[in-house]
Formats: C-alpha cells, structure tokens, sequence
C-alpha cells in the first residue's frame, strides 16, 4: 500500500499579515511542525507545495527528507497548489495508491493523527476519509486512487472539500475536534499561544 502526502502551504496568510508558516509553536515553526507529523505518518512520500515566501519557507524544511516543490501559481488558488502536488507526487510516485491532503496552519495534526487515517484506510478500503470537526468534513483527508482525477480536475480556487462535499455518501470520517483550530487569523494565533502557555 503506497500512500503519499500533499502539504499545501503555498498561501500568503492575507487575513494572519504575515506568514502562518513561520508562526512559532513550541519553539517551531507550524510548517515544520506539519511536515515533522508528515514524515512521521506511515507514508512513502510527502510532498510539501510553497508559494509565497518560497525561499524562506523552503530553509525551514532543508533539513528534512520532504520532496519540496514551488508553484509559481500559487496565488491563483489553493486548488491549484493542491493539483500540482498531485502532480509531483504522481511523477515522484507513480505507484500511489492514496493521497493524503494536509495544510500546514492546522497544529492539531500529528503523526498518530494520521496514521489513524491510515489505519482507517487499510482496515476499510474506503475511497474517500476525511476528518470531522465544526460539523463539517474536511482535511486532513485520503482520497483513494479513483479520486484523484477529480482532484487533479478542481477549479483553482477550490480545495480538497469540493470533492469531499460532492462524495459526501462514500466518505468515511473521523471524528477530530482538534481540526478546528486552525490559524488563519492574529487573534487564532493568541488563543493557541496562550493555550500552549
């Protein structure tokens, strides 16, 4: 069973006014965060999308054993972003078998996280597993190979809940209440520091 991951954290974090990559949570920053729970899941590839701040973003990952990559069209989208990962890992891997979509501002996320998506996977073959939080499904989320044309298929503007809200009757979900702190915001931001505190 290959599975790869897509860590998309290409955006400009507009609302945050700056870079929720480099926001540091426990002495690190998210992204390295999230690309530590990415290579610590049980993957065959983990593929990590940049677009604004590329140079800084990719210093922070040249440590890691990560395919980083940059999408110069990043700004159109997250979808974009999402089908040039698919892209990269299918040339990097062409033999996945499911692909894991994570974003980077969701510090909740961890490597056993995953793995229980995984698990969840094997156990059930089920095309389409997405977590659920806030009453709604959403990622991180493993789409089966079937999906992937429909990922590969989405309007730039368009993330991987597009398929998961067209698919709603096949999706498997489990329940991750901790997915719905995620930082898009200065006052996220405070809250989560000061309840690491």
């Amino acid at each position: 069973m290959n599975i790869g991951i897509v860590l998309l954290a290409a955006g400009a974090s507009v609302r945050m006014g700056k870079a929720k990559q480099q926001l540091l949570l426990d002495g690190e920053p998210l992204l390295w965060h999230a690309a530590q729970a990415a290579l610590h899941a049980a993957v065959t590839h983990t593929v990590v999308v940049l677009g604004a701040q590329e140079a800084a973003h990719r210093a922070m990952l040249e440590s890691l054993p990560v395919d980083v990559m940059y999408n110069p069209d990043w700004e159109k989208g997250m979808g974009n972003s999402l089908k040039t990962g698919m892209h990269r890992l299918l040339r990097i891997a062409p033999e996945t078998d499911a692909a894991l979509i994570m974003v980077c501002d969701q510090p909740g996320v961890t490597a056993h996280y995953l793995n229980n998506i995984i698990l969840k996977y094997s156990k059930t073959n089920a095309p389409l597993i997405a977590s659920h939080y806030a009453g709604t499904a959403g990622v991180p989320a493993l789409f089966a190979k079937k999906l992937f044309p429909e990922l590969m298929a989405l309007d730039d503007k368009q993330g991987a809940k597009k398929v998961i809200q067209h698919h709603h009757d096949i999706t498997t979900t489990i329940d991750f209440p901790e997915g719905a702190v995620d930082i898009d915001t200065p006052e996220d931001y405070r809250r989560l520091a000061g309840a690491a505190v």
